[in-house]
């Protein structure tokens, strides 16, 4: 669902599209998307995970010990100084543009977003919580940040991230005013639903970003894989949420992009002014959250 010719900078976004290991064939895909997003006066534009060489084909053994398929390849790692985040950056101009990607710090690799605009990369997110086997494929993030952009103060999240209400809260009381999590969400591979909508991590996708939205009080951009890739078949579901977690555009089930008009310092002011969630905040009560470690349960 999209919302028709709204003022150049008035509008933010998040794109629903399949990619893969062809990495000119995704900057030619984002080329397309960039210029459909600027023709709808968005300013800031959520792009899928690993959307430049696509993810993984399958997600391991897991913990359980079953599916225990390994991808026939992994995605390219690139460099953040690369020509392949120069050509995005190049392409974004005045628009912030979020994207994912493999990157490494010469050791290790890991599942990255990058901030981008025209003046290059603004800001980085190592994805810190890991599902399933992804760690035996990429080495966990450790901290979560916001940049200041041209649209904004913006914080990005990772896929599985957004599971985790201190993951989004750390980036709203470092001042986010639009957290962009990038995913490569699956429908759930066991107890599948016939239909995606219908899909238990479909619902599960869907409820997380809406609560993410509602209890940090922040425009929320849910980007996500379409389609299928190796053994993997993604929930779609794109989406713009409001301050108040109501959802303002969504693709659904589709491919496409999820294009909200929004003045998001008035939308964050209006829904801040009576209960105010950070504001609020008792921080002394609850020690327990950071201070506590679980045990795994015993298992026979």
């Amino acid at each position: 669902m999209t919302l028709m010719n709204p003022p150049l900078g008035s509008a933010v976004a998040a794109v629903c599209a399949g990619f893969g290991r062809d990495v000119d064939e995704n900057l030619a895909q984002i080329a397309d998307l960039i210029e459909q997003a600027r023709a709808e006066g968005v300013s800031l534009l959520a792009l899928p995970e690993a959307c430049l060489g696509g993810y993984l084909s399958v997600l391991g053994a897991g913990r359980d010990g079953s599916h225990d398929e390994q991808p026939e390849d992994l995605p390219p790692v690139m460099d953040i100084d690369g020509p392949e985040l120069r050509c995005v950056a190049a392409l974004a101009g005045d628009m912030t543009v979020v994207v994912g990607l493999c990157e490494s710090d010469g050791s290790d690799r890991y599942n990255t977003a990058a901030i981008v605009s025209g003046d290059g990369v603004l800001g980085l997110h190592r994805k810190v919580h890991q599902p399933l086997g992804e760690s035996m494929f990429y080495a966990a993030g450790s901290e979560f940040g916001c940049v200041d952009t041209p649209a904004g103060r913006v914080g990005a999240l990772i896929c599985y991230d957004k599971a985790f209400p201190e993951a989004a809260r750390s980036l709203a009381v470092d001042g986010a005013e639009v957290i962009a999590c990038i995913s490569a969400w699956p429908a759930s591979r066991t107890a599948t639903g016939d239909s995606i909508a219908e899909d238990r991590w479909t619902k599960r996708f869907n409820l997380f970003d809406a609560a993410r939205a509602l209890e940090n009080q922040v425009v929320w951009l849910a980007a996500n894989q379409h389609g299928t890739f190796g053994k993997l078949r993604f929930v779609a579901n794109a989406k713009v949420v409001g301050p108040g977690g109501d959802v303002l555009a969504t693709t659904g089930i589709h491919s496409g992009m999820a294009v909200a008009e929004i003045d998001v310092p008035s939308a964050l002011e209006t829904a801040r002014r009576a209960m105010f969630h950070l504001r609020d905040r008792r921080p002394d009560a609850y020690g327990a959250v950071t201070a506590a470690t679980l045990q795994e349960p015993a298992h026979a």
